[in-house]
């Protein structure tokens, strides 16, 4: 094995900043110096023993180092590499991503001799050396390439996952797939305007990118959603967790001075769509956060359009919800906005029956209903997509799902539930609060948390209605037979019945009556309102008496919401259960005893 260094390995090095193989290479052997650790990398100086150049080892590799295979003075055959700018500093620095130990430490430095001919000593005159940096030396040598060589060197597209903050010379070529508005923002160094774009390659990695003042001016008419472009000159940072849009741990910012190139008469490429799933019993730390979520699950039903007025320009935008649930037995409800309510959406209706999975990428999380997800203008949605993950899904459906009894999500936050959702033991109050302030809600519709059990359930009232099977809307009796849904526009030849009904709840302060729907009506009544109604019509109704009676003064954890409503010209409070649990006595005892600290201090 070689025990010296390859002579002008820099020199070749420079000359072939980004090599397409390493066959295309000499053997390039090298001496490490000043070998040093830097967080999970190493930092070093390779020589050739006449050039020097600063160089990091790649994280993958540090374990060389710590097993001593790759020590300070010893001798490396670099296999693979990059050379990359040092920002703002007019020199470059190696990237080794794959070497292999040649020698371990020699004795010293390796330096280049003068040769000696003959059998005297010859002297030779006294040279001038011209001491070159790195970034000179490349410099020379483009001006010597043929224009042909250097727009070939310029033109090797890397791949969006193999991008990292150490690399400064890389081409990538990505299609926009969505674009910012421009925005304006001031702050102590003055006014400014930026705006960003998420890019997404031919693996269909994604990447946002951010351009403020100048390079926001100048690349924003050049953007256009759809296009592919060539783009070269940028930087990278980790990304910022809180502010973050797509599934990728760094962010790309464009200067004045990076390239955009449009990729025109070119075939282009369409992005695969990546999908990264989270389960449905997951999407609780995800509530209110500025990340997006990717989600995949059985249609559960679907509702027909509505018309929602926005506040922010008054004007209508289609909205159509659907639930879908996955193998955790969790249901979510999800609101389709716009074209993808009218259009796919109309198409899972019509495929209701058929229980279809949806894949859907770039939902928010709110806490509405405890959690519900909404489209946004870039999200995705695939149905019955051919992916291992859907036919698991429909596996799982089709053998256990279809006869599971499914529970909202939103209906199981636990109480410690971290990093943005509210639990139901934030803005705890007592029913006494709520009463006492017959002006709550009078703008928007307000929430709160309570503990309470219900007293007081009438049993003469109508507790609830005839539902429609696939979007659970009201049904009238259809002329002949069977059940028309003007939703669904269709007759059927049975529905269902959803809970609708009113409860007196009382706590040690007071009572109040809730309106409680189908989902936490079950939960409170300990069955579905098919079953009430069996028990109902059998004998006397002693056993759906007994039901009733059964579920009096149990206690449960309720996020309610308030708004007055005017009835017969009177307004009264309105009170909504949005989402019960079970109590849990554990952590109510930790919620209270936390309480009575703070009261102490």
């Amino acid at each position: 094995m070689a025990k010296s260094v390859s002579p002008d390995a820099i020199s070749v090095i420079l000359s072939n900043p980004t090599p397409d193989s390493s066959a295309d290479l000499p053997e390039l052997v090298v001496q490490v110096l000043d070998l040093k650790a830097a967080g999970n990398r190493y930092t070093f100086t390779v020589t050739d023993g006449k050039t020097k150049l600063k160089a990091i080892l790649q994280s993958s590799l540090a374990s060389e180092v710590i097993n001593g295979n790759i020590q300070n003075l010893g001798l490396i055959r670099v296999v693979d590499y990059t050379l990359n700018d040092i920002p703002n500093k007019n020199e470059k620095y190696l990237i080794v991503t794959k070497c292999e130990a040649v020698s371990p430490p020699l004795e010293a430095e390796v330096k280049t001799e003068p040769k000696i001919e003959g059998t005297g000593i010859v002297l030779k005159p006294r040279q001038e050396v011209v001491t070159k940096s790195a970034a000179q030396i490349v410099n020379e040598q483009n001006k010597n390439m043929a224009p042909s060589a250097r727009m070939a060197m310029t033109r090797r597209v890397h791949p969006l996952a193999s991008l990292n903050p150490y690399q400064g010379n890389w081409t990538i070529k990505v299609r926009v797939t969505a674009k910012g508005n421009m925005r304006t923002y001031k702050n102590a160094k003055g006014e400014g305007c930026v705006f960003n774009v998420e890019l997404t390659d031919e693996d269909g990695t994604q990447i946002q990118a951010t351009m403020f003042g100048e390079a926001a001016r100048k690349f924003f008419e050049v953007f256009q959603i759809g296009k592919v472009y060539y783009i070269s000159k940028g930087t990278l940072k980790v990304a910022n967790k809180q502010y973050k849009t797509v599934q990728n741990d760094y962010e790309m910012t464009l200067n004045e001075y990076s390239q955009v190139e449009e990729a025109v008469n070119e075939v282009a490429f369409i992005p695969e769509t990546k999908f990264s799933f989270v389960p449905i019993d997951q999407l609780g730390p995800y509530v209110n956060q500025k990340e997006l979520v990717d989600v995949i699950g059985v249609v559960q039903s679907v509702s027909p359009t509505m018309s929602i007025r926005r506040k922010i320009d008054n004007e209508s935008v289609a909205k159509r919800d659907i639930v879908i649930a996955d193998d955790t037995k969790k249901t979510v409800v999800i609101s389709l906005w716009s074209d993808l309510a009218t259009d796919l959406g109309q198409k899972l209706l019509d495929m209701a029956d058929e229980s279809p999975v949806v894949a859907i990428k770039s939902l928010r999380v709110s806490d509405f209903q405890g959690v519900s997800l909404s489209t946004v203008s870039k999200s995705i949605i695939e149905i019955n997509p051919e992916t291992p993950d859907s036919q698991k899904l429909k596996s799982w459906y089709s053998t256990e799902g279809k006869e599971t009894s499914m529970e909202a999500v939103g209906s199981g936050l636990s109480p410690s539930m971290k990093a943005g959702g509210r639990s139901l033991y934030s803005d705890r109050v007592t029913l006494d609060q709520i009463t006492s302030n017959p002006s709550l809600g009078e703008e928007k519709p307000v929430f709160y948390s309570t503990r309470a059990s219900m007293s007081l359930i009438k049993p003469d009232q109508t507790m609830w209605y005839r539902a429609c099977k696939t979007c659970k809307k009201k049904v009238t009796e259809a002329i002949g037979s069977g059940f028309w849904c003007e939703g669904c526009q269709k007759n059927d030849d049975n529905c269902s019945l959803k809970y609708i009904l009113a409860a007196k709840f009382s706590d040690v302060s007071g009572g109040a009556w809730f309106s409680v729907f189908n989902d936490e009506a079950e939960k409170i009544i300990g069955c579905s309102a098919d079953e009430l109604d069996s028990l109902k019509s059998q004998g006397d109704g002693s056993d759906f008496q007994l039901q009733l009676k059964k579920a009096t003064w149990v206690p449960y954890l309720f996020r309610v919401s308030v708004q007055p409503r005017e009835y017969n010209n009177e307004k009264r409070q309105r009170i909504t259960v949005r989402s019960v649990a079970p109590v849990d006595f554990a952590a109510e005892s930790k919620f209270l005893l936390e309480e009575i600290s703070s009261m102490k201090a």
